[in-house]
């Protein structure tokens, strides 16, 4: 398992800004070689993300390289070279545009011929983008297309996009809309992904200057099950920190409850009141992540 709670999207084209993303608080940082990067910077911005990813301290992040569309003619030169010349220190690759599972597996199995070359014991992870509406019809397949893969991510401005919805959406426009335009979108990618034992990750909030914007749409996707957020600006961070972060008094309490259930099934009891509720099996269970997560933060 892995801390995802924030995800840092930082152009691989930009040096400062990788050395501040190396120095944030993010869980993840992922070096983009694809939407935030020219044209004609992208070959360049191959070997800045290696050098980055080989000189920089990363402490405890994961370390992760957006390649480029498996559609484009960047895409395989993007695993070859910085794999090969990442090395050990490059954790999980992240694929945009992804249709199908077949998309998935054209990098796997390129990763694995790397990797024997390389003789590389650890391998490196997967996450995918849902940001097409093909991908969207799909996502239970390419959920469980590869071993490697550890996180569907929505990728809402691709995606909206793709279904010709209104852009206005996308900046967290809602008066057009008698709801919330991605809860079907969230809430598939979401099942698919935990019916995969794998995470889901919410996509880019574009206006980072609204605060209050981006914590209402790490509230709402953590309410369906994400784990964490994607981040664009270094303010970002701390809001995704927290909200995907269990409270202090939610793990006592989870805690408290398990210890309880615990102690019951060693007296061969199947529920046991706390607090004037009772206890069973299927609450454990929804508690099995706050404390999962409790573990990974050291809470």
């Amino acid at each position: 398992m892995r801390l995802r709670r924030s995800e840092l999207s930082t152009p691989a084209s930009n040096e400062h800004m990788m050395e501040k993303a190396a120095a944030s608080p993010a869980d993840f940082v992922l070096l983009d070689l694809e939407d935030s990067v020219a044209p004609e910077e992208k070959v360049a911005a191959r070997s800045k993300a290696i050098k980055a990813l080989t000189t920089l301290e990363w402490g405890k992040k994961t370390r992760a390289v957006r390649i480029n569309d498996p559609e484009t003619e960047y895409a395989y030169q993007d695993i070859i070279t910085v794999v090969e010349e990442a090395g050990e220190d490059l954790d999980v690759l992240i694929i945009p545009k992804v249709k199908a599972s077949k998309d998935v597996w054209w990098v796997d199995l390129l990763l694995t011929q790397i990797e024997k070359r390389l003789k590389r014991v650890r391998r490196i992870g997967l996450e995918v983008l849902i940001e097409e509406v093909e991908a969207m019809l799909h996502v239970e397949e390419i959920a469980r297309s590869s071993s490697r893969l550890e996180a569907l991510i929505f990728g809402p401005a691709d995606y909206s996009a793709s279904q010709g919805m209104d852009s206005k959406v996308i900046e967290g426009s809602l008066d057009t809309y008698p709801g919330d335009p991605w809860h079907y979108a969230r809430n598939k990618i979401a099942i698919a992904a935990r019916a995969a034992g794998i995470d889901a990750i919410d996509g880019a909030y574009p206006n980072f200057t609204n605060s209050e914007g981006y914590r209402r749409e790490c509230i709402h996707s953590r309410v369906l099950g994400f784990t964490g957020k994607w981040a664009i600006h270094p303010s970002q961070i701390n809001i995704a920190n927290q909200v995907y972060s269990p409270a202090k008094e939610e793990v006592e309490r989870a805690r408290k409850l398990n210890a309880a259930y615990q102690e019951a099934q060693a007296r061969g009891v199947g529920a046991v009141a706390v607090d004037g509720k009772m206890i069973d099996v299927a609450i454990i269970r929804s508690i099995k992540t706050t404390l999962q997560k409790a573990d990974l933060l050291g809470m």
